[in-house]
C-alpha cells in the first residue's frame, strides 16, 4: 500500500505545483494590466477564474480520497493536509488575482490619473513571496519557507506607504476619491496575496517539522 499511496501523494504534488503556476501567472497579469492600462490582458484573468476554481474541486476531491483509502499518518498526512490547506490559499490568491484585475478595467478607463505607489514594486516582491513559497513546498523546504514569512514585513510597508500617500491625495484633491479608493483597493488586494503566500510558507514549516508557527513572529536570519 506504502508504494500505492507515495504515487498518488506525488500524484498530488503535481497538480498542486500546476494549479501554483496557473496562479503565479493570473497575478502577474493582473498586475501588469494595471501597470500598462492594458483592459484587455484585465478581462482575460477575469475570464480565467472558472478553470481555477474547478482545479481547487479536483484537487481537493482527490485529497480526501486519498486520506479515505489508505489513512495516512506521520509526515504522509502532513503533506495531504498541507495540500488541502494550500489548495484553498491558492484558490484564493486566484481570486484575489480577479479583483485586481476587475480594478484594473477602472484604471484602464481613467488613464489621466498616475498610480500614486509603486503597484510594479509592490507587485514584485509579491510575485516572489508567492512564488517561493510554492517553492518551498516542491522542495519541502522549511528553511524557505521561514524566509518567505520573513519577507511579508516588507510588504506591509509597502501597504502603510500607500495608505499615507492616499490619505495625502485625498486631502489636497477629494473629488479623486473613486480613482483613489480603486487604486488602493488593488495595493490592498496584492497584500492579501502576501498573506496567503505566508499562511503557505506556514503549512510547509509544519508539514517539514510538525511544527506550528502560525500567531508567532519571525526571526529568520538566513
Amino acid at each position: 500500500m506504502g508504494t500505492h499511496l507515495q504515487k498518488d501523494i506525488e500524484k498530488l504534488k503535481n497538480k498542486i505545483i500546476t494549479m501554483g503556476g496557473e496562479i503565479e501567472d493570473r497575478v502577474y497579469k493582473a498586475t501588469l494590466s494595471i501597470i500598462n492600462r492594458d483592459a484587455e490582458m484585465a478581462k482575460a484573468v477575469i475570464n480565467s477564474d472558472y478553470d481555477i476554481d474547478q482545479m481547487e474541486v479536483e484537487i481537493e476531491d482527490s485529497s480526501l480520497k486519498t486520506l479515505a483509502l489508505y489513512q495516512p499518518v506521520a509526515r504522509d498526512l502532513r503533506y495531504i493536509i498541507a495540500i488541502l490547506k494550500i489548495n484553498n490559499d491558492l484558490e484564493r490568491v486566484g481570486d484575489l488575482a480577479v479583483n485586481i484585475a476587475e480594478r484594473s478595467l477602472f484604471l484602464a478607463n481613467n488613464p489621466k490619473y498616475e498610480l500614486f505607489f509603486d503597484i510594479e514594486k509592490m507587485a514584485g516582491k509579491v510575485e516572489k513571496m508567492l512564488t517561493g513559497s510554492i517553492d518551498s513546498l516542491v522542495q519541502t523546504n522549511a528553511q524557505l519557507a521561514h524566509r518567505i514569512r520573513a519577507e511579508d514585513d516588507e510588504v506591509d510597508e509597502y501597504t502603510r506607504q500607500m495608505y499615507q500617500k492616499a490619505t495625502e491625495i485625498l486631502a489636497e484633491t477629494p473629488d479623486h476619491i473613486n480613482f483613489v479608493l480603486q487604486a488602493v483597493s488593488a495595493g490592498r488586494h496584492l497584500e492579501r496575496i502576501a498573506d496567503h503566500a505566508t499562511n503557505i510558507a506556514e503549512d510547509v514549516i509544519y508539514l517539514v517539522d510538525a511544527e506550528i508557527v502560525r500567531h508567532t513572529p519571525e526571526e529568520y536570519e538566513g
